[in-house]
C-alpha cells in the first residue's frame, strides 16, 4: 500500500468526523427551535426514501412491476405492523413466492 492509500484514509477520517464534532462542541447546552428539530428528525427518514426509491425501480430488469408490487407490499406491513424485521421478511418471502409464478 502506498502512502495515498494512507492520505485517503485520514482525509475520510477527518471528513467523516467534522460533521459529527461540530454540533458536540458548538451546540453542547443550546436548545434548538422547534421548526430545527423537527427537520433534524426526519432526515433519516427521506434519506432512506431517497436510497430506496430508486432500488424499487430497478429491481428486476426488465420488470418495473416486481419492485411496485414489492414496495406496495412493504408500505402495507409497516402501516399494519411497524416492525423493520416484520416488512422486510415479509416483502421479501412475498416477492420470493411472486416470483415462482411469473
Amino acid at each position: 500500500m502506498g502512502s495515498w492509500y494512507w492520505w485517503m484514509l485520514f482525509g475520510m477520517a477527518v471528513v467523516t468526523y467534522i460533521p459529527r464534532a461540530f454540533p458536540l462542541t458548538f451546540l453542547e447546552g443550546k436548545e434548538l427551535p422547534p421548526v430545527i428539530s423537527g427537520i433534524l428528525r426526519n432526515i433519516p427518514f427521506a434519506v432512506l426514501g431517497a436510497l430506496i426509491f430508486p432500488a424499487v425501480l430497478y429491481i428486476q430488469e426488465g420488470d418495473i412491476l416486481f419492485g411496485f408490487i414489492g414496495a406496495i407490499i412493504a408500505v402495507t406491513l409497516a402501516f399494519l405492523f411497524q416492525n423493520v424485521m416484520v416488512v422486510v421478511l415479509g416483502t421479501v418471502g412475498f416477492l420470493a413466492v411472486y416470483s415462482l409464478f411469473i
